[in-house]
């Protein structure tokens, strides 16, 4: 099955342009052992476009057989162990906001509010972290970032190659924070109060709150 075939109706019209860039994407990856699963490569696109309101950009899948589930940030909710990148972020939402709705590390109840959980590269190979950023990715994840900005969608960009997509985005409407891996998170992710700022610009713009 196509790769681009696994997209929401919405977002085959609008990423049509890069039909083929992502078949020559699926032919290269086919000679590779990668995560995740070809069915959730193109998961954070099975919502409508239309339903988008914040977009959270990240880095790539976790590395790990069965964390890497096509959102990201997020795992299975029985995966056991929740990573430590996550375990920070959930930390920074209570201290954010007071409490989070999320339990076990499954961020799917972001996903059904309109939270758009994309990684700047969708793919890996298992066990190795930015082994992909050559692939074509960017391009991709390029022109879904200029999309959703023209819905109007609040941007919340972690890291360095997140943060290149700032090139395509409002800056009245984007957070830019540095990774919240245990690497970085104390340097600045913790207290960066993203979610309340996310929150904060949605009510300015008549718009409803994520409840996170």
């Amino acid at each position: 099955m196509r790769l681009f075939d696994y997209l929401h109706e919405e977002w085959k019209v609008e990423l049509a342009p890069l039909a083929s860039k992502i078949d020559s994407i699926q032919d290269e990856l086919s000679s590779r052992t990668y995560l995740p699963d070809s069915s959730l490569i193109f998961r954070a696109l099975q919502n409508p476009v239309s339903s988008s309101r914040v977009l959270i950009v990240g880095q790539d899948p976790y590395p790990n057989p069965g964390f890497a589930c096509g959102y990201a940030f997020s795992v299975p909710p029985d995966v056991g162990k929740v990573p430590k990148s996550l375990q920070n972020i959930l930390r920074e939402v209570t201290d954010d906001v007071g409490s989070t709705c999320i339990r076990y590390g499954d961020l799917t109840p972001w996903v059904a509010q309109g939270v758009i959980l994309l990684n700047r590269t969708l793919t890996l190979e298992v066990g190795e972290s930015l082994s992909h950023s050559n692939l074509g990715w960017q391009a991709v994840t390029d022109e879904v970032t200029r999309i959703l900005n023209r819905q109007g969608v609040v941007n919340i960009l972690w890291g360095k190659s997140a943060g290149e997509l700032q090139a395509f985005t409002n800056p009245l409407r984007t957070i830019v924070g540095v990774h919240p891996s245990p690497l970085s998170a104390y340097r600045g992710f913790f207290g960066s109060k993203p979610f309340s700022k996310a929150n904060a610009i949605l009510k300015q713009e008549g718009r409803e709150e994520i409840i996170w």
